[in-house]
């Protein structure tokens, strides 16, 4: 094969093949076509990767078969691969990743079937159910909606046009039935990236993921090969009340491993890890006795929680709300949202917790205590009223 020789003169290694070669064993297990092996990256020409399969002689694949959609070669010198054995061509193996690169028909096509080997299609048309896949040879195969992919997909339409690699679930009468499935290559490259990251995934690693889906309660991550759960309290340091504000499905997010049960197969994340906690600047910025202005966040019948900056709160109790005058709930005189001036009191570092007292100014420069002192506007009692009118009278 002169153009594997041209490639092989390219790229010469210092070392010779046969050299590198010189350790596989003599009882290496005889290769049939469509067996499946574990092969190591030897050398990259510019059209064929040379592979060690532990046989006798150098595997050899199309590099067409590990570029990206960007045109990016996938692998280096060293990396493994997995491939199917084609056959021999003079004193080279040929390999692939998949059938489907030319005209192969419905012989290679039963090949592939029996042994397992992917195959390349096209989506051609949306049918009852499913798709109908043109494959290689221009031989038509359905797709069930269920096998297309690991999620159901919102759009079908959308995909129409895509190559995608597929595996043949069922070829009948010869080939005039063929059921596909890209849902099969999904979950085996899931299984092959778990395995990986077994191995590799610990907690507090940082880990980069898509949003798949989001919920009241918090969204799921997808790290390629597990899914965990991004609770609503890891979103951030503050109070978050809808991720949708936050995070849209099919961002890319980078997460803190939070905790990993492979036993019970769940996985949690955080956000907030990733953040600098601002509860640092108490002690610093937000000490005793020092007054901010911060942001009413929530009401209670117990006190108004105030948001100094997002993951620094604390509480005014209603005892200090009224100045005195017993109220029944702090919403009388304050509302969510107001800007208010506020002294710390007391910091709880263990419970991060700080204690907080109207200071002598609000956030519009007015007399905090006086505001909340302020009664409601009223017209007051009947006998103010008649009081008033006959103290009007005498001025008259």
């Amino acid at each position: 094969m002169k153009e594997h020789q041209d490639d092989r003169a390219d790229t010469a290694p210092e070392q010779s093949f046969e050299e590198m070669l010189a350790q596989s064993m003599a009882g290496s297990p005889h290769l049939e076509p469509g067996d499946k092996v574990a092969a190591t990256v030897l050398q990259i020409g510019a059209e064929w990767v040379f592979l060690d399969v532990g046989q006798k002689g150098e595997g050899v694949l199309d590099i067409k078969e590990l570029l990206d959609a960007d045109g990016k070669l996938t692998v280096t010198k060293g990396d493994t691969v997995h491939a199917y054995y084609l056959g021999r061509e003079e004193d080279d193996l040929l390999f692939t990743t998949r059938m489907g690169g030319g005209a192969s028909g419905t012989a290679q096509l039963e090949q592939a079937w029996a042994s397992g080997i992917p195959v390349e299609g096209r989506l051609e048309l949306e049918i009852k159910g499913g798709y109908e896949v043109k494959l290689a040879g221009g031989v038509r195969a359905f797709c069930p909606f269920s096998q297309l992919g690991l999620r159901r997909q919102e759009n079908p339409e959308e995909l129409l046009g895509q190559s995608l690699a597929f595996r043949i679930t069922r070829f009948e009468e010869k080939g005039r039935t063929i059921v596909v499935s890209h849902r099969a290559i999904l979950e085996e490259q899931q299984r092959r990236q778990r395995e990986a990251l077994r191995k590799t995934l610990k907690e507090g690693m940082t880990v980069r993921g898509t949003v798949t889906s989001i919920q009241t309660f918090g969204a799921f991550i997808d790290i390629g090969g597990l899914e965990g759960l991004l609770p609503i309290s890891e979103a951030g340091w503050g109070r978050t009340e809808d991720l949708n504000g936050l995070l849209r499905i099919g961002q890319a997010v980078e997460v803190a491993v939070k905790s990993c049960d492979w036993e019970k197969n769940r996985f949690s994340f955080s956000l907030r890890d990733k953040l600098a906690d601002p509860w640092d600047k108490v002690g610093t910025v937000y000490t005793k006795g020092s007054t901010h202005t911060g942001t009413v966040a929530r009401l209670t019948p117990f006190g108004a929680f105030v948001t100094l900056e997002e993951g620094v709160d604390g509480l005014l109790h209603i005892s200090k709300i009224g100045q005195g005058r017993r109220i029944n709930h702090p919403r009388e005189v304050l509302k969510e949202g107001q800007k208010l001036a506020v002294t710390i009191e007391e910091i709880d570092p263990g419970k991060r917790r700080l204690s907080l007292a109207p200071a002598a100014l609000n956030a519009e420069g007015e007399d905090a205590a006086a505001y909340l002192d302020r009664p409601p506007a009223s017209m007051g009692t009947f006998g103010d009223l008649l009081k008033a009118g006959l103290e009007k009278k005498k001025r008259a």
